[in-house]
Formats: C-alpha cells, sequence, structure tokens
C-alpha cells in the first residue's frame, strides 16, 4: 500500500502478460508486429515439438525440439507449462521468464487457450488477453486461408477454435484483431499495459 504522505514512487514492477486466443485470431501477427516496433518488453520464445514452417526459424519464432528432447525438459522439470496441441507438444521454458522478470522487462507469452488457462492457475496476477477476429466466420475464413492441414486437420482446428470462443471468461481483456486493422490491435494491447502499470494496487508476478 502507498502511504499518502510519501511522493517517492518505485517503479512498476514488470508485468506478465499473455496474449491468448483461438487458431486463426492472428496471435503470431500481432506478437511479430510489437516486435517490429522494438518495444522494451522480452517476449518469450515457446518450445514445441512440431516441425517448422517455411519462414520459420528455431530460436526466434520456436525452439524446436523432437518428442525425446521434449520429454527430457519435462523430466527435469524445465518447462513453466506445457500442453499437447494437435498432436504437438508445446510448453514455456521456466528460466527463460524467470530471468526476463529479474531483468524488470514486461514479460510477452503467446498462448493458446489451455496455456493460459494453465498461467492462471500458476500465476494469479498474470495479464491475459483474449485475441480474436470480427466474428466467426472471419475466423473462420482465416484458418482457411492459411492452407496449413488437410481438411481433417482444418476441421479439428475449427471445431477446437470455436470450443475456445466460449473460455473468454477466463481473461482480463478482450482485443477484437479485426482485419487491415493490425497496428489499431497493437495500439490497443500497449494501452492495457500502460494502464495496468497505472494501477493503486499493482499485480505483483510470482513464479
Amino acid at each position: 500500500m502507498h502511504e499518502t504522505n510519501d511522493l517517492n514512487f518505485d517503479p512498476p514492477d514488470p508485468l506478465l502478460i499473455v496474449i491468448s486466443g483461438p487458431s486463426g485470431a492472428g496471435k503470431d501477427t500481432v506478437i511479430e508486429c510489437m516486435k517490429e516496433r522494438g518495444l522494451p518488453f522480452h517476449f518469450v520464445v515457446t518450445a514445441t515439438t512440431r516441425s517448422p514452417r517455411l519462414d520459420e526459424q528455431h530460436g526466434v519464432d520456436y525452439f524446436f525440439f523432437t518428442k525425446d528432447e521434449f520429454a527430457g525438459m519435462i523430466d527435469k522439470d524445465e518447462l513453466l507449462e506445457y500442453a499437447i496441441v494437435y498432436n504437438d507438444y508445446k510448453g514455456i521454458p521456466k528460466q527463460q521468464v524467470r530471468q526476463a522478470l529479474v531483468s524488470g522487462k514486461d514479460v510477452i507469452m503467446r498462448l493458446d487457450v489451455q496455456g493460459a488457462s494453465t498461467i492462471r492457475s500458476i500465476c494469479p496476477e498474470a495479464v491475459l488477453i483474449f485475441l480474436t477476429a470480427s466474428n466467426q466466420e472471419e475466423l473462420i475464413e482465416r484458418l482457411k486461408i492459411r492452407k496449413s492441414e488437410n481438411p481433417e486437420g482444418l476441421k479439428l482446428r475449427i471445431a477446437t477454435a470455436l470450443q475456445e470462443m466460449k473460455r473468454i471468461d477466463q481473461f482480463d481483456y478482450l482485443v477484437v484483431n479485426r482485419d487491415d486493422k493490425l497496428n489499431e490491435t497493437v495500439e490497443t494491447i500497449l494501452s492495457i499495459i500502460k494502464t495496468e502499470h497505472h494501477r493503486v494496487h499493482p499485480r505483483k508476478v510470482t513464479l
């Protein structure tokens, strides 16, 4: 609690911000736009067992591991959270997040809805942002345009995305990522982070 006669305010503690939402919401695109702006955040790199897409780099977009390597990380308790996502594993390396928070930087994670729920249970003071398209039809169309899966895989991803939309109430903020409004989406997220740093009773992130 702040004393009313103390005008020497400490710098705000770093936040743990989770950007989540269904497939097709544009999580990766939003994160990339934030990186391009050179913002003073630490962007967590997720570990995964899926194969890299053509334009993805190890250690930049994801850490790409074999399933045996990932199993070793689980055994050594090196992951903050992990889950099976469309037959592949994804997880967040613990040490990376802790080091970033110690540095004083706000930490940004991109997670699926299941992962965001896990982080909420581990760290109740995390800021959870649900990113989505303008409507269900737009979300489905984005998934079809990607053409990254066979028809069966696409059907599963659409069904999962529609179920994830029902979990918005678990989040702190909702941000609609409209087509051709990427900069507007990023500005909204930055406004949320700025607002959080002006709370009278700030969040205290512990991991």
